[in-house]
């Protein structure tokens, strides 16, 4: 097995120590103290209603959590309870999080798109009494599975909308909460100072829920070290500062969203700022224009998206100068953006470029005022990733998990790569078992997961490390990880090649046109795979070319769209040919899906990820036509609408075969 650890620079072993506090701050509450002390009158939180934005001092957020707080404690909060969270990003919902650690008790984050049967696995599997909601629609979803819940006692709701004639007997308005805390203060104050002084670097922090790829989520229980060293660490590693604004629109009940807006947000002072919702997100990202800012791929994917789609609308000029100065910044842009040399007339036709494109397409994203930018979730697309730092974005990718607090290996500045996640994030350990999987150590690893000692011991052992469950190898030279795959997804070919999906349905996603893929082969002689079209782009293009269309079922099977997705397929698989330890995961033979996966479908998870053996049981005769050579294949779909209905789609699905780029041809030629 192999070691790696960064410290200072060098590569050495280390045990870890085990402070009690980081500066002398042993929670969450502890910070905010400090922060409405140190930054009393800067900006903490600030919110976009009704096309205005609402800002929040740190001083004013430590009175409105402390009210909060004291009316949970009023309501019957008692130490060690669960309060679940479910609702978009809303400093309201943030405080509630702080407020839940002040009463004693422990936030558990819900993805508020969660289906009612979702929901109620997790309040009933953590025993939630108290469930703070945001809007009328998380009420009707607890409501709908509250007989199922037998813990269950109170629901807040912070918007009252709609909510004047459900029975409020368990229903209580967020700012009465607040206000009947207020009238208690004198009261309950002693009692919530005493629970917060209870609260110690072991204390429970925050307890959330994996994505739940392979089975039902896991609750995952992070302490207060945790978090803090996790936040106080990743903020030293980029320089973080009080200064600094991040826009939070990612899923409250995402590992990540928690660390950057809660842990990194109150070691900092940092402002976060919530969108008005996520059809104003480009605006409200224009507006704020962060300097810290983290995105998944599939964002990142979709903003690619929108530019070549407004590219190929714009005027022929137009569309010639962008594509000019574009391929010089992928020549020049990475390397001056990591300072190192390049030539003076490389420079000049750089900096032309950033005053008619770069600049002004930064603006229109967002990005313009950008860092430090990350990305993780999922590997991106070399491409994706190349664009947007030949554009002079500081865009990073980092290696991570919930059971990690997020940071497992991170990328310095001027050794950013779009093959590699990074070296070990400050205090991170790392070792490579003899099976490829990954194993770290570090103090953001996880306490256990909730009532399931038996996945706890699976995944960390007695000295502390965390199997990650994915595959990959640290580079001899520069010290970086790279991540081949899933460890349970890497697999063998019939013939004893590397069948590793993601890299090849990674490079499928560069493509405006394809929004998902999904790769099979695995035991095989050849790997097939199945594609969904992003509408948005391909619908442009229908559009431009004057071709109707009335559903996605009849794009994705119109004959011009398939040509296109093969075209597609076929560059990839010449890429791919050039790669000799994955020249096997070439694509035979593909079709379009009849519909996008979903996460309503349980064919993704609700942080996008594709359930990939869910996705192969529920597809077993469209998998079985590709590998039998048939032309056409007719199934039907069970789908889930909106409303919770369920219906089928039905449809005869055309098969392509795809041509190989024969592997032989590139060892002769060495």
């Amino acid at each position: 097995m192999r070691f790696a650890t960064q410290s200072g620079g060098l590569w050495e072993e280390r045990n870890l120590a085990q402070p009690s506090s980081a500066d002398g701050y042993a929670s969450v509450p502890s910070l905010l103290k400090r922060n409405a002390i140190q930054f009393a009158e800067k900006a903490a939180y600030r919110e976009k209603e009704f096309g205005i934005w609402q800002t929040w001092s740190w001083s004013e957020t430590e009175t409105e959590i402390e009210n909060l707080a004291l009316g949970l404690i009023n309501m019957g909060v008692n130490p060690g309870d669960h309060i679940a969270i479910i609702g978009r990003n809303r400093p309201y919902l943030y405080w509630s999080m702080v407020a839940a650690q002040m009463a004693g008790a422990v936030p558990v984050p819900l993805y508020q798109d969660a289906v009612a049967d979702e929901m109620a696995y997790v309040l009933g599997h953590c025993g939630a009494r108290f469930v703070i909601v945001s809007d009328q629609e998380q009420v009707d979803k607890v409501i709908e599975v509250q007989g199922e819940l037998h813990q269950f006692e109170h629901m807040i709701y912070l918007d009252p909308r709609g909510m004047r004639k459900y029975d409020h007997s368990h229903l209580h308005e967020y700012s009465h909460v607040q206000e009947q805390g207020h009238a208690a203060r004198d009261e309950l104050r002693p009692e919530m100072e005493r629970r917060i002084a209870e609260l110690d670097y072991d204390s429970k922090c925050v307890m959330l829920y994996t994505s739940g790829t392979t089975g039902k989520p896991k609750g995952v229980v992070l302490s207060n070290r945790n978090i803090i060293e996790a936040a106080k660490s990743s903020a030293e590693f980029d320089n973080l500062r009080a200064g600094d604004e991040v826009l939070a629109y990612l899923p409250m009940a995402w590992v990540g969203d928690f660390i950057f807006s809660i842990g990194q947000a109150y070691w900092t002072g940092f402002c976060v700022n919530c969108p008005e919702s996520a059809e104003t997100l480009t605006t409200d990202l224009r507006e704020i224009g962060p300097s810290y800012y983290f995105a998944p791929p599939r964002v990142f994917e979709g903003l690619l998206t929108q530019v070549m789609i407004r590219m190929e609308d714009a005027g022929r000029f137009k569309r010639n100068m962008f594509h000019y100065f574009m391929n010089h910044a992928k020549k020049v842009g990475p390397s001056i953006l990591d300072g190192k040399p390049v030539g003076a007339m490389d420079r000049l036709k750089y900096a032309l470029g950033n005053l008619t494109i770069y600049g002004p397409l930064k603006d229109s994203l967002g990005f313009g005022r950008v860092r430090v930018g990350y990305t993780a979730g999922e590997a991106i697309g070399p491409e994706i990733f190349e664009f947007y730092r030949s554009l002079g974005i500081n865009l990073k990718q980092l290696y991570g998990q919930t059971e990690a607090s997020v940071f497992i290996t991170v990328q310095p500045d001027g050794e950013v790569r779009a093959d590699t996640v990074g070296v070990p994030a400050p205090g991170v350990e790392l070792r490579i078992a003899e099976n490829g999987e990954v194993f770290y150590r570090s103090p953001g690893a996880f306490v256990e997961y909730y009532k399931n000692p038996e996945s706890t011991a699976d995944t960390k052992d007695p000295e502390g490390w965390v199997a990650t469950g994915d595959a990959g190898f640290i580079e001899e030279t520069s010290g970086h990880l790279r991540i081949i795959d899933r460890a349970k997804d890497v697999g063998q070919m019939s013939d004893g090649s590397m069948f590793a999906p993601k890299y090849v349905e990674n490079k499928l996603k560069f493509f405006p046109n394809v929004l998902e893929a999904v790769l099979f082969g695995a035991g095989r002689d050849k790997c097939v795979a199945f594609i969904n079209i992003d509408l948005t782009a391909v619908g442009n293009w229908a559009e431009r070319n004057n071709i109707a269309y009335a559903s996605y079922q009849e794009l994705a099977g119109h004959p011009q769209v398939l040509d296109t997705i093969q075209s597609h397929v076929e560059e990839v698989n010449a890429s791919v040919a050039q790669d000799e330890m994955l020249s096997g995961c070439q694509i035979h033979r593909f079709l379009v899906l009849h519909k996008e996966l979903d996460a309503d479908d349980g064919e993704m998870t609700r942080t996008r990820k594709v359930r990939r053996r869910i996705v192969e049981e529920k597809f077993d005769d469209l998998i079985d036509a590709l590998y039998t050579g048939k032309a056409e294949q007719y199934t039907e779909t069970e789908v889930t609408y909106e409303d919770g209905r369920k219906g089928s789609i039905k449809a005869t699905l055309t098969m392509r075969d795809a041509k190989i780029v024969p592997v032989s041809t590139k060892v002769a030629a060495e």
